[in-house]
């Protein structure tokens, strides 16, 4: 949080003001709050002309006075400053504010520090706008301040181009930062620094120790400036040198370039450096303990080691809740540095990959609420829904093979609005994740960039606009921003649920439009060619247009399928073979639906897999009934 108050002597008659308000600037750096708000008062009696000045510089020393837990008093003093100002940065005609910035400009500087801190990112953004646009006006003490806090916001939004290009006009038009040392002497790397190290995972990010909020002048921030400018080339996958001064934050960003780099034990090497050392300090502190525990979970869940990542999850949170107990009542710091939506997003995906549907629905139910324009986390509450469902079908058949009596099982209607792990709230998540991602996929932005681009690249010329233009895919927050084979790769996923969660509710109908858009995507993998070609069938049979299924069910496509796409992937299909034996299956289900049966039944005696070897026995017995007796025959 940025005072007001530093003073600065601004007119020859205002001698003894001048002098009051460095007495209440001293009170206030030595926590006495209470005579610096009666030294205020004072200034105000005596008629001083700078209204606003004093006017936030009392809502300031109030906030410290309260135990910086009234933010909410803050912020609102802050709006209405801010309203009354005639500009974004109206001087004012008496003493001056800190470097010689207005009242409303470091009011508008705070606010947007509150907001950041609540994690409400895009309304920082907006509230910042303004003095971003006149940055170059600006005092370099507060320039510096807006331009830090406003390459925080781009990194935590996952704006990283954004963010790059900002710091390009950072350092060669404003000449803030200097260029960073890099791993090739030949590049070059222009970029600011301010926060935290951040912890990169498919699912989401947590943040170091320390505060987005900015004290002191421009040379207390050189440390932070230098640390933000290797975040954003570090995340933008750029050669750069990262030398450590034995904080964690510059440790935690060196095992960060390891993972993206993806040198997996390196970076797991690196975060238990960091917690022996700090342990052995005595500097262990709950948001850096929740770091590392987050993020040796995500490198375990990178390399498939599910059961410890969650173990590694659970750890994190655990940390988390202490600082989370009752974030009404506590500081910015302690809000800002709370990450329970991105642990509980990464704990579901582990949950999913160790096949516990129950509870990784839990955990997603939490980050939906503020990540709820993300179309994977939509996906992966399906895809919960889904897995439980099959868990339950499963328990049921098992409970009624072991029954002598079948019992009957009340029927429980239930609105698809109810945010519970069942195959019509799974249908309500598929719809909203396929809304969000076919509206993405319009706005995708393409990166053009040629070879002849790459070898002579043009000189650096940034303006106030330029680094505007760069654009981020950044839909998936608080995931990294996606490609576009993986934004094509989540659209099929979702055609493909959706196809299949209509099946199983009687909607034939949206089942065969969804796999007939799934089968039309643009690189297409065989799994999905395969499901698509499968529900599509399905759909057609239960349709009563067994004619066209077998369109979609001839077994010479299965061949042209490469073997390793299902030896990869978490399903039962592990082999060229076995999708063979369940498209065969399912077209001799076809044939006989046409009373083809005797080529049905010669389709079902090759059928051995023990995916569908029962199931084709009894198709086979039934073929057998129907046909009759062979005259002169055995009975098989």
């Amino acid at each position: 949080m940025d005072s007001a108050e530093s003073p600065t002597k601004t007119q020859a008659g205002e001698d003894e003001n001048y002098s009051l308000l460095c007495q209440a600037h001293e009170q206030f750096n030595n926590s006495e709050f209470d005579r610096c708000l009666e030294l205020l008062q004072e200034l105000e009696t005596r008629g001083e002309s700078s209204g606003p000045v004093l006017r936030h510089n009392r809502a300031v020393v109030s906030y410290y006075k309260t135990g910086c837990t009234q933010h909410s008093v803050l912020l609102k003093e802050l709006e209405a400053l801010t309203a009354d100002a005639d500009a974004p940065g109206e001087a004012s005609g008496g003493l001056s504010l800190k470097q010689g910035a207005a009242a409303a400009t470091v009011a508008r500087y705070n606010r947007a520090v509150i907001y950041y801190h609540r994690h409400m990112f895009g309304t920082a953004l907006e509230r910042l706008a303004p003095l971003v646009a006149r940055l170059e006006a600006l005092e370099k003490a507060m320039a510096a301040l807006v331009a830090t806090l406003q390459l925080q916001l781009l990194l935590a939004t996952n704006q990283l181009n954004r963010a790059e290009a900002f710091l390009d006009y950072l350092q060669y038009k404003l000449n803030l930062v200097a260029t960073a040392p890099s791993s090739n002497s030949a590049e070059e790397a222009a970029v600011v620094g301010s926060a935290p190290a951040t912890a990169t995972t498919n699912s989401s990010v947590v943040a170091t120790p320390g505060g987005a909020a900015v004290e002191g002048a421009v040379p207390g921030l050189g440390g932070s400036l230098q640390l933000l400018q290797l975040i954003t080339l570090v995340l933008n996958r750029k050669p750069v040198v990262i030398q450590e001064d034995g904080t964690p934050e510059y440790a935690a960003l060196k095992a960060q370039q390891y993972y993206i780099m993806k040198d997996f034990q390196m970076a797991a090497k690196q975060l238990m450096r960091i917690n022996n050392e700090c342990t052995h300090a005595g500097t262990v502190t709950p948001q850096l303990s929740t770091c590392i525990a987050n993020n040796m979970g995500v490198i375990h869940l990178r390399v498939r080691h599910y059961a410890i990542a969650a173990k590694f999850f659970q750890n994190a949170l655990n940390f988390d809740q202490q600082l989370a107990r009752n974030l009404r009542q506590s500081t910015l710091q302690t809000m800002s540095s709370a990450r329970s939506c991105e642990i509980l997003y990464n704990l579901g995906v582990a949950m999913l990959h160790l096949r516990r549907p129950k509870e990784a629905f839990q955990c997603f139910l939490v980050p939906v609420k503020q990540f709820h324009s993300n179309p994977r986390l939509w996906l992966r509450m399906a895809e919960a829904c889904i897995m439980e469902h099959e868990a339950k079908l499963v328990e049921e058949e098992r409970q009624s093979q072991s029954e002598t009596t079948p019992s009957t099982k009340p029927y429980a209607p239930q609105s698809a609005g109810v945010p519970e792990p069942t195959l019509e709230f799974a249908a309500l998540c598929l719809r909203s994740a396929l809304t969000l991602t076919q509206h993405y996929k319009t706005r995708f932005h393409m990166a053009a960039v040629s070879s002849e681009d790459v070898e002579a690249p043009e000189p650096k010329d940034p303006t106030q606009e330029s680094w505007r233009h760069p654009q981020d895919n950044n839909f998936c927050n608080p995931s990294k921003p996606v490609s576009l084979e993986s934004l094509e790769n989540m659209l099929a996923a979702i055609y493909a649920a959706h196809s299949f969660v209509s099946l199983r509710l009687g909607d034939h109908v949206t089942a065969l439009e969804m796999s007939e858009k799934l089968l039309a995507c643009e690189r297409l993998s065989d799994a999905h060619k395969l499901l698509g070609h499968m529900y599509a069938g399905e759909a057609l049979m239960l349709m009563d247009k067994a004619g066209e299924a077998r369109d979609h069910l001839d077994p010479t496509f299965v061949g042209t399928l490469n073997a390793f796409d299902f030896e990869t992937r978490d399903w039962q299909l592990k082999s060229v073979d076995a999708a063979q034996n369940v498209v065969r299956y399912n077209l001799a289900v076809a044939m006989a639906l046409q009373n083809d049966l005797p080529q049905a039944k010669a389709l079902l005696a090759n059928l051995t897999h023990s995916l569908v070897a029962s199931k084709a026995l009894a198709l086979r017995r039934f073929i057998d009934l129907k046909m009759g007796p062979v005259p002169g025959g055995t009975p098989s």
